[in-house]
This record gives structure tokens, C-alpha cells and sequence, in this order.
């Protein structure tokens, strides 16, 4: 697989030399597995252009899920995914044909927040005898939020209840109805609910984690092989959103991104991206790394949710990445 993909990248870059004639962009379609502000570099990259400008269109719909979002890419539904990895690393154990690889990672942390109903000097050891809603049991928040726990000193399901039963856009909604004691939520619904006075944002939960690959895009390996210079151009596109994020006050990010949050105010998104940028949620560039995948596997086992481990190369294409990391000046 590498080494076609290699190959199909040099004859991507001898195409590049010869004069393009105008032609229709290429519709892609890629599903997210939430709507929210940790994907700040992707709507930055959709909305400066940087996606048009590799003759791209980006075709957005929202998953609700990283399961639902793989039933897309496996289905031929979509043909990019944006979830978390771990989804990959399932279908690639069930041994299925055709599975997903990881061909650019966005996000480096959980992009989470625990919200709690009052003012606190928030420690971990608070969670004792508490509910907490975390999130699909499998899915990254809710495992990332136990190994934090377990991190801390809090043993999930004994010291404290981790609620898996509620659907991942359902959970502020669960909250502010009168469930649990705590909720994980993901920007910007984490600041809206603080807002509306309905929570207080105690806690970031990337900030305890350590790197980890949280966010990445995936596809078919035959779609990665079959659509090579689209998915080289997809990938420089998110290359020159991480750059721009960071090159950027918060206050340009939210003015950029406001668009794809019509609900939600310019000073809003400004205080989120302020927060993410803090934690240093999106990656830089958009290889992913063998030690955060080893941390993402560790994850996965303290949860309970992996007895075997995956073979790097087998998981991850990032020739892609590596690439547009040479083109662009970066390491």
C-alpha cells in the first residue's frame, strides 16, 4: 500500500508541473463526528478558501457518532471520515476488506469539558459518589475521560458512575434535564450551556490526557488508492488550516469560522478558540505518531475495549501528510 501510494504522489506531483485546464471541482464527502469548534481548522481551511483552492468541494454533513460516521465511509455513504481513530482500529480487527486507514490527524487532545451544576475548586476526587454523563461506551470521549479518572485516582464504575446510555448530541440536553452531577461536553455547547447559566465549566479534560490522536480523517484504502491527488490536495488544505490557526489570534479564528456556528456569537467562539488554543488541541501538522497511537491503545485497554493491539503501518498511510509536511517547510 505505501509504496503505491508513492508512486500515485510522484505522478501527482508530474501532473502538477503540466498547465491545468478549468475544470469542475471535485466533490468530496466527509462526515464529522460532531459539529463543534475543535474542528477549528477544518472550518478555517472550508472557509478561507484553502480547500477551493486545491479544486475542492467539501460536501459537510454531521455524523452524530463515530460509529455512525464509519457505517458511512464502510456503506460508500461518505468518502472521508472525521472521528477518532479507535473506529479504524475495530473494523481493522474484525479482519474486513477494504478497511480504513488514517491518513491525517487533527486534533492532538480531548476537546472536552467537565460542566458541573455549580462554582467549585474542581478536583478529580469530586467525581466520588458522583454521576458523570461520559459519553458512547467505545467511543473516545467516554474512554478518555475514564483513563483521566483512573489517572487521578478515581476508578470509574466503582469510586464514581460514568452514564455510557446517552446519545453523544444528547448529553448536554440529558444535563440541563436534570441528569447526573457532572457531563463531558465539547465546545461550543460546553460555553452555551455556562451561558444560559444551566452549568459551570470546571475542568478540561485534554489538559490531563497527554497527546493522544484523538481526531483523525480516514477513508477506504481503495478510495486513498483510487483518488490519490484528492486526497493529497484534502490533505493539504487541513495542513494549511492547522497552520493558520496557530498563526492567528482567536479573535481572527472566531471572525473566520462564524459562519459555521450561526447560533453562536463571534465572542463566543473567540473565548472557545482561546480555550482549545490553550490546551493546544489541533495539531500542527497532520501526521500522526507511533507513540500517540500506542497512548490511544492504552486508552483503549484500561477501558476494556482492546485485547489486541494494531500494527502501526497497517492503520496509518502518512505519506499523504509527510508529503505536504515537505512542501510546506514543516518537520
Amino acid at each position: 500500500m505505501r509504496k503505491t501510494v508513492i508512486l500515485l504522489l510522484a505522478l501527482c506531483l508530474l501532473c502538477a508541473a503540466v498547465p491545468a485546464l478549468a475544470e469542475e471541482p471535485v466533490r468530496v464527502r466527509v462526515s464529522e463526528v460532531t459539529h463543534s469548534v475543535f474542528y477549528a481548522p477544518q472550518y478555517a481551511a472550508m472557509a478561507l478558501g484553502f480547500f477551493a483552492d486545491e479544486g475542492l468541494e467539501i460536501n459537510l454533513m454531521n455524523g452524530g457518532g463515530a460509529d455512525k460516521v464509519m457505517t458511512s465511509v464502510l456503506t460508500g455513504e461518505v468518502d472521508i471520515g472525521l472521528a477518532g481513530p479507535e473506529a479504524c482500529i475495530y473494523v481493522l480487527l474484525e479482519g474486513r476488506k477494504d478497511a480504513p486507514r488514517v491518513f491525517a490527524q487533527l486534533t492532538q487532545c480531548d476537546g472536552s469539558f467537565i460542566v458541573g451544576r455549580q462554582a467549585e475548586n474542581f478536583a478529580w476526587q469530586n467525581l466520588r459518589g458522583k454521576t458523570i454523563i461520559g459519553g458512547r461506551k467505545g467511543g473516545m470521549p467516554e474512554m478518555t475521560l475514564e483513563y483521566v479518572m483512573r489517572k487521578n485516582g478515581v476508578i470509574p464504575h466503582e469510586d464514581a458512575t460514568v452514564d455510557t446510555s446517552v446519545q453523544f448530541n444528547m448529553m448536554a440536553g440529558a444535563f440541563v434535564g436534570g441528569e447526573a452531577d457532572y457531563v463531558a461536553l465539547f465546545e461550543p455547547t460546553a460555553t452555551e450551556v455556562e451561558l444560559a447559566g444551566q452549568g459551570v465549566v470546571l475542568c478540561s479534560i485534554g489538559e490531563q490526557s497527554g497527546e493522544i490522536p484523538y481526531t483523525a480523517y480516514f477513508a477506504a484504502q481503495s478510495y486513498l488508492t483510487e483518488n490519490a491527488d484528492t486526497v493529497l490536495r484534502f490533505t493539504r488544505a487541513i495542513a494549511r488550516g492547522q497552520e493558520w490557526v496557530y498563526a492567528h489570534t482567536d479573535r481572527e479564528l472566531a471572525e473566520a469560522i462564524v459562519g459555521y456556528f450561526p447560533d453562536t456569537s463571534v465572542e463566543v467562539l473567540e473565548k472557545v478558540a482561546a480555550r482549545y488554543k490553550g490546551i493546544h488541541a489541533w495539531k500542527e501538522t497532520p501526521d500522526m505518531k507511533l507513540e500517540a497511537l500506542e497512548r490511544l491503545e492504552t486508552v483503549m485497554e484500561q477501558a476494556g475495549e482492546l485485547s489486541q493491539r494494531v500494527a502501526y503501518e497497517a492503520l496509518v498511510e502518512n505519506e499523504f501528510a509527510y508529503h505536504v509536511m515537505a512542501e510546506m517547510g514543516q518537520k
